[in-house]
């Protein structure tokens, strides 16, 4: 277990104190709430700065999934719930595997919804916890940590760097220790909380903008979207298979009852299904083509045509 002395926190951008909420406490509600939209502006400005290093970060991601590796995030606290949530929200949206993106967490489960005191400050208990998912080399690793500093990830990332995984860090300080220990960084250094050291606020926002980029962007790029539209979103329930079903009408031009009748007979895949009214083909062979074509709806579409 590690200690955190004051004169650590000094060096911390995400603890010092923001001059423009000094006096918060005795302020009216409306004012409170414009001192806090007035700080949150500032996120994505701090995140644009660092798009290069999220594209980056990115085409690792893509690559280590297009050879079979896995997308694992790992934090503690608000960043490690971060990491589960856009883990989760992966599975629906894209009908990706269980185990394709996963969120780990510095005390398990139970920390997701309560504090589990000392979790963070395990530096060995990353390695512990990665082990049990069986982390490897063909995986990824993204660290997530607004102070750059939490013991927690530091292992973890050092773990994956041993393994011969590729890393990314994810920080909302310039001087954060896990900026140096990954192969790609990513810093939004949004400066001094609204309330000092609560980073569950703006630097959780920054985070959260920053893992939406990660995901999305690396499934773009693996083939799970036509146009703009999320032609593998799993039809699970009565809204989403509503949704497949306008996504097909907007894929395509054709009428909702068409768009019905083509799902039920892809069983609610809209990829096949999209194919099936553009190229006039069967499912039988939307779904050969799709095969041939690693899922790329673009392609397989070029190939029914040509």
């Amino acid at each position: 277990m590690s200690s955190v002395k004051i004169q650590d926190l000094q060096h911390i951008l995400s603890e010092s104190r923001h001059p423009d909420s000094m006096d918060i406490d005795m302020q009216s509600t409306d004012v409170i709430l414009q001192s806090i939209n007035s700080a949150d502006q500032t996120v994505p400005i701090a995140v644009a700065q660092a798009l290069p290093q999220i594209s980056a970060a990115v085409d690792v991601i893509f690559t280590q999934l297009n050879q079979g590796g896995r997308l694992i995030y790992l934090g503690a606290g608000t960043s490690g719930r971060l990491g589960i949530l856009d883990a989760v929200e992966c599975r629906p949206t894209f009908s990706v595997d269980d185990e394709l993106v996963q969120g780990i967490i510095a005390g398990g489960e139970q920390a997701l919804t309560q504090a589990v005191e000392g979790a963070e400050d395990d530096i060995n208990a990353a390695a512990v916890d990665l082990a049990a998912i069986s982390f490897n080399a063909k995986d990824v690793l993204v660290g997530i940590a607004a102070s750059g500093r939490t013991p927690y990830v530091i292992g973890g990332l050092n773990h994956a760097t041993q393994l011969g995984a590729a890393s990314i860090s994810v920080s909302c300080n310039p001087n954060g220790k896990i900026n140096t220990l990954a192969a790609v960084n990513i810093c939004a250094a949004v400066g001094p909380e609204i309330l000092t050291g609560s980073t569950r606020m703006k630097a959780g926002t920054a985070q959260k903008l920053i893992l939406n980029m990660l995901s999305t962007a690396s499934m773009i790029k693996l083939g799970k979207t036509f146009t703009n539209l999320m032609v593998d979103v799993n039809a699970s329930n009565a809204k989403l298979k509503a949704r497949a079903q306008r996504i097909v009408v907007e894929a395509t031009g054709c009428d909702e009852h068409q768009a019905l009748t083509t799902l039920i007979s892809t069983n609610y895949q809209p990829k096949s299904a999209i194919l099936c009214v553009l190229a006039d083909i069967t499912p039988n062979e939307a779904t050969r083509l799709l095969l041939q074509h690693d899922g790329f709806l673009r392609h397989a579409l070029q190939a029914a045509k040509d």
